[in-house]
């Protein structure tokens, strides 16, 4: 059985920093696609980072794009989100996903929710100004 476990979320003024892990169990991270998405109260879950587990090829999404980095550590089996400079408008609850839709390691593993099979329950993160 899949499980992972999110931690990291907290509270923190705009600037400032958190990484965000998220612990799986009964998953490899190899060669496959794992993500973060986030979801505001009464809006669609959004994808904020992917990470291509063969290869490393990461996307990200325009509105985190050089302030997020995703990361994995293998021997741990943990996969990372470290979130910088951020900004009130990153208030959202955080879902680790893995096992998404996969071909390969030059391939891109940005796409939506439905492409994930395995989700986390989420950590909270808010940012205030």
């Amino acid at each position: 059985q899949v499980q992972l476990v999110e931690s990291g979320g907290g509270s923190v003024q705009a600037g400032g920093s958190l990484r965000l892990s998220c612990a799986a169990s009964g998953y490899t991270f190899r060669d496959g696609c794992v993500a973060w998405f986030r979801q505001e109260p009464g809006k669609e879950r959004e994808g904020v980072a992917f990470l291509n587990t063969g290869g490393t090829k990461t996307d990200y999404a325009d509105s985190v794009k050089g302030r997020f980095t995703i990361s994995q550590d293998n021997a741990e089996n943990t996969l990372y989100l470290q979130m910088n400079a951020l900004k009130p408008e990153d208030t959202a609850m955080y879902y680790c996903a893995a096992g998404g839709l996969y071909g390969g390691w030059y391939w891109s593993c940005r796409g939506p929710e439905a492409d994930f099979n395995y989700w986390g329950q989420g950590t909270q993160v808010t940012v205030s100004s």
